[in-house]
């Protein structure tokens, strides 16, 4: 016996046909982001690499996890015609998901903290979005439920969902992307991929990847002050949490969020804030535009792994991710009374930098 689809039903599925073919589509009239040479002595036999994330229709990185978590929840029945979409973000990812929310016609609203930056809450706006602040920005979580709850709509939850909503064995993720423009480099398995954590899921997806493919290459996580994922990660303690948010938007969090898959994480750095808006703002000078907070995270990082190569005379490559432009951090980290606002002291940091970068030495530790 067989049995038609009432017509809700089928209507249900035609919407989800359509919504996943608009998705796609903007996937596809969307150019691979590129794969930056980061400038360094020659003679040192080490390529350092960015992959440019900031390239993508909204900016930033998160542009790849809302995409994957639209579809994850479309795909799944949570999200159908009208539906309310919320979801808890310190800035970026909400503004990613504002655009693929407008595209589809839904209503979104994004669960912020104060602190998030004036410009990333002017892009949500821009992109159709609605704003919702709180005080305390582990509030985010709790607040974005009750608003679902309330509005019949569905928590995103780029936290819990990150890590499982992107396909890691490829489809052209961001780990297969970087070793697919790797290919005809010097050195095309890199020694170490860097990259910071908010969700854990492009950590998780990365290292995976790796796993998978049986590359020697290594994971290196970065993490800024007042975040829990380095303790945690050391400690092998995921209950830890902290009272103090990051200063350092789109990573680093006060709690170890499910999608954090410390087990594929080969190690773990531990950057102060001062080191990655100093780093931010040196890097900007280099490549001729400016980065956010997050790169220069990273690239700290990324630096102490290169001295460590140097001193032990290994050639190769690095790659870390460009995730966002600095022009979304015009009143935060490059706003010179901001940073003296937080006590931020940037000449130990940018003496480091000057010296790295005539002596390929670096601070033991970072």
């Amino acid at each position: 016996m067989t049995v038609d689809l009432d017509r809700s039903s089928a209507q249900h599925r035609a919407w989800t046909s359509e919504a996943v073919r608009i998705i796609e589509a903007d996937a596809n009239r969307s150019a691979d982001t590129h794969l930056l040479r980061y400038p360094l002595p020659p003679e040192w036999g080490i390529d350092l690499y960015l992959k440019d994330e900031s390239t993508h229709p909204t900016g930033s990185l998160k542009h790849r996890l809302a995409r994957s978590l639209f579809l994850h929840a479309i795909c799944n029945g949570w999200v159908t015609k009208n539906t309310p979409v919320i979801e808890a973000s310190s800035g970026s990812t909400a503004v990613s998901e504002a655009y693929f929310a407008r595209m589809l016609g839904l209503p979104f609203i994004a669960v912020v903290p104060q602190s998030t930056s004036r410009e990333k809450v002017e892009l949500i706006e821009w992109h159709g979005g609605k704003c919702h602040f709180v005080e305390d920005p582990g509030a985010i979580y709790s607040e974005s439920r009750r608003l679902a709850a309330e509005l019949g709509g569905h928590f995103m939850d780029q936290f819990t969902y990150a890590e499982s909503a992107t396909d890691w064995r490829g489809n052209n993720n961001i780990a297969e992307s970087i070793f697919t423009q790797l290919a005809m480099e010097p050195h095309p398995e890199p020694a170490w991929v860097v990259v910071g954590a908010g969700t854990g899921g492009t950590s998780a997806t990365i290292g995976r990847y790796l796993r998978y493919r049986r590359y020697r290459t290594r994971l290196a996580v970065v993490d800024p002050e007042h975040s829990v994922f380095f303790d945690a990660w050391r400690h092998g303690d995921t209950t830890l949490t902290s009272c103090s948010a990051s200063l350092i938007e789109g990573i680093g969090r006060p709690r170890v969020e499910p999608s954090f898959i410390g087990q594929v994480i080969d190690r773990m750095i531990k950057v102060p804030d001062a080191a990655s808006i100093a780093t931010a703002r040196f890097a900007s000078n280099v490549l001729g535009r400016r980065v956010g907070g997050s790169t220069g995270t990273n690239l700290w990082g990324a630096f102490q792994l290169v001295a460590e190569m140097l001193r032990t005379g290994q050639r190769g490559s690095i790659v870390t991710l460009l995730c966002d432009g600095g022009e979304r951090y015009t009143h935060t980290y490059y706003d010179d009374e901001w940073v003296a606002a937080h006590d931020l002291a940037l000449s130990g940091p940018v003496s480091a930098l000057d010296h790295f970068h005539a002596t390929g030495q670096f601070p033991v530790g970072g």
